[in-house]
């Protein structure tokens, strides 16, 4: 959902509904924070998990892999 579509979504909501949206908001921030924080490609690098599965011969090609996958799984 884009941002306009969440103040469209919510602006629709009954007032009650806006109340709860609101407080589980106020709830999400306080337990997670209000910082935003965008991993930058450099943090990213830096993860142990970067690269640890570039030797794997069937992942190669991560697009054709997810796509086998999903019409494994769900015949998408």
């Amino acid at each position: 959902m884009t941002n306009e579509e969440i103040i469209r979504e919510f602006a629709a909501l009954p007032p009650e509904a806006r109340r709860q949206a609101e407080d589980f908001i106020n709830f999400l921030h306080q337990r997670y924070g209000r910082t935003n924080k965008a991993r930058t490609k450099g943090n990213l690098t830096e993860e142990n998990f970067v690269g640890m599965w570039k030797d794997r011969e069937d992942l190669q090609d991560s697009v054709a892999f997810v796509r086998e996958l999903r019409e494994k799984e769900w015949g998408k």
